[in-house]
């Protein structure tokens, strides 16, 4: 039996807080990092989700990708197992962004930028 409303708010408020603590230890320990937000259709969690680390420049998201990028995918694992969520960090659901090329490409505009990682 698929899951109620219920269940899936209570799913997203736990993954909403375990990704935000992910965020603030990341603030502290990875350069340039900025903040983190996620996408997913709830109904097919494990199909869609995305969690995207957003860097302040592309020159800090490129050095998080070469020196932090293992940080990130314990983080991001650390945050789904807490949250129940029953599915191993990749390539596929983890992503990195920045301001500058969301400024770039679509004028700072997130909620554009955002859709097209659903």
């Amino acid at each position: 039996m698929p899951p109620g409303k219920r269940e899936l708010a209570r799913i997203e408020r736990r993954l909403i807080a375990t990704l935000t603590d992910a965020c603030e230890t990341a603030k502290g320990e990875i350069k340039g990092f900025t903040w983190l937000t996620h996408t997913a259709d709830l109904n097919a969690l494990a199909q869609t989700l995305k969690v995207i680390w957003v860097f302040d420049t592309e020159a800090d998201k490129n050095l998080a990708l070469t020196q932090g990028k293992a940080r990130i995918f314990e983080l991001t694992a650390t945050a789904l197992r807490e949250a129940d969520i029953d599915l191993p960090p990749s390539e596929r659901n983890v992503r990195f962004d920045s301001e500058e090329a969301c400024q770039r490409t679509h004028g700072g505009n997130w909620s554009e930028r955002l859709a097209r990682y659903s």
